[in-house]
């Protein structure tokens, strides 16, 4: 298994201290992906630069595309801007992927509407199981994660912290783009309020 659906199991599987957006989650699949393409030393990060190594299976068809998705070419992509492109739709992505796999059932003929609802079911397999485990032992990469998108309240000083500095690195940067999604997200509301005041007081 990997770690993005790792978090994707325990999203459907643990009850969330807030409401998942979609959004937030793809940013954090995309995150777990990092992560993974690290410690399979696919790539490397100079700074905050994600440096590509040599192209090799990963044994998974959504990881060997997020190697697809490298920039192999200077200037390398800071990971934040990789987890915005990488990150567009991947929650969507992944649940069609796992209802292809037998992972997930979906009443016929519907689209993911939320990421919970009476249409959708996740099945019983090792791979829930394993995720199960993960979960249980507080593994610091996955709880970290499941904090960051909501699942989870953020982790207190005295929990585990993951050693590696470049997991830290992406960790770090899963925050920051999910804190520049919440400022849109207000901004946008911010926007529709005013026009709606404004309507009103045109009498619209």
């Amino acid at each position: 298994m990997t770690t993005p659906r790792d978090l994707l199991i325990v999203t459907f599987d643990m009850e969330p201290v807030r409401p998942v957006e979609r959004g937030d989650l793809s940013l954090g699949l995309a995150g777990a992906e990092m992560i993974d393409l690290l410690a399979a030393e696919v790539v490397t990060l100079d700074g905050d630069s994600v440096v590509p190594g040599q192209k090799r299976a990963m044994h998974d068809a959504l990881l060997d595309e997020a190697v697809s998705s490298l920039h192999r070419e200077l200037p390398y992509e800071p990971v934040g801007e990789w987890l915005w492109r990488r990150g567009r739709d991947l929650s969507a992505h992944y649940l069609d992927v796992f209802t292809e796999e037998g992972g997930l059932t979906r009443e016929e003929g519907r689209r993911w509407v939320v990421l919970k609802s009476s249409h959708t079911e996740l099945v019983d397999s090792p791979a829930r199981r394993r995720a199960a485990e993960r979960w249980r032992s507080d593994e610091p990469v996955l709880a970290t994660l499941a904090a960051a998108v909501g699942i989870r309240d953020k982790r207190t000083g005295d929990a585990q912290v993951p050693a590696d500095d470049q997991v830290v690195t992406v960790l770090n940067a899963v925050d920051d783009a999910l804190a520049e999604l919440a400022e849109e997200r207000r901004q946008r509301a911010r926007r529709q309020e005013q026009a709606a005041a404004d309507n009103r007081w045109r009498g619209y």
